[in-house]
């Protein structure tokens, strides 16, 4: 009777044995293909998370500059009305000059030259103005680009999650991207 025991005993250790032996070693096997679309579900989100800050990232930085090509622009378009106010000013000046001491006198001559260095004056700063439209124009492209970036991001990312809630209720696709 002891022997039957001891003999029941071991078959059955064995047997407890060999089913977490074939546990363990189905658990070892190359994951199936559901699996392994989870997994790269989860990646793909991963990796769109990090495009998508990117993308912010980008997107934010163009808008500081834009929003600091603005102020300059503003501050030149100032700076030339200004210069433009000082060549009227220096015109009208110059016409009572040439009409009070004549053309060739020294306060003409000097209005002359006050006039001439407003001019040049309104003239760099209208470049600056037609430089700072450009960086302004740029930057807009840039915004807009990254803008659509992000869109596209956030359109993959909502694709990737949909995939894993469908993946992980089941409804498994035979056909994989």
């Amino acid at each position: 009777m002891k022997a039957e025991l001891i003999v029941c005993r071991g078959v059955i250790a064995v047997v407890f044995a060999g089913l977490l032996a074939g546990g363990t070693y189905a658990q070892s096997q190359d994951p199936t293909p559901q699996q392994q679309d989870l997994q790269n579900d989860k990646k793909d989100i991963r990796n769109d998370k990090t495009d998508l800050a990117k993308d912010r990232a980008d997107r934010n930085a163009d808008q500081r500059d834009i929003n600091h090509d603005k102020r300059d622009l503003s501050k030149d378009r100032a700076d030339r009305n200004a210069d433009q106010r000082d060549i009227n000013h220096d015109k009208d000046q110059l016409a009572r000059d040439d009409k009070k001491y004549g053309d060739n006198s020294a306060q003409a001559q000097a209005d002359r030259k006050d006039l001439r260095v407003d001019r040049v004056d309104r003239n760099k700063d209208q470049k600056d103005i037609n430089h700072d439209r450009r960086d302004l124009n740029k930057d807009r492209v840039d915004g807009n680009k990254d803008q659509r970036d992000i869109n596209h991001d956030k359109r993959d990312l909502h694709k990737d999650r949909k995939d894993l809630r469908h993946d992980k209720r089941g409804h498994y696709r035979a056909h994989i991207k």
